[in-house]
């Protein structure tokens, strides 16, 4: 299954770099895309669930590894949730397609 990382910059100007265990993700969003705060927390919910389903059919057992970089964006979305206009960028995904 291919794993794969991706980048993120925050409405504060701040990065993270997150993982998913699944290529999924890049059928919800697109490197250098620019999302509202509320609509990119949606798409990574349906994303990293498939990418967990994903992992789920093909050895028998969900991702915790998804569902903790879930959490972890989720976590971090909440400081912005009263940004009037906050967005989040995805800057890259490594490896390159």
């Amino acid at each position: 299954m291919p794993e794969l990382h991706f980048s993120l910059r925050w409405p504060d100007g701040s990065f993270s770099r997150c993982y998913s265990p699944s290529s999924t993700l890049r059928q919800h969003f697109s490197a250098g895309e620019v999302y509202p705060l509320s609509e990119f927390v949606t798409r990574c919910r349906e994303a990293f669930h498939l990418a967990s389903e994903r992992v789920r059919a093909r050895y028998g057992f969900a991702c915790s590894s998804a569902v903790a970089q879930l959490q972890e964006i989720e976590t971090t979305a909440a400081r912005f949730a009263d940004l009037p206009g906050a967005h989040v960028t995805v800057i890259n995904f490594e490896p390159p397609a």
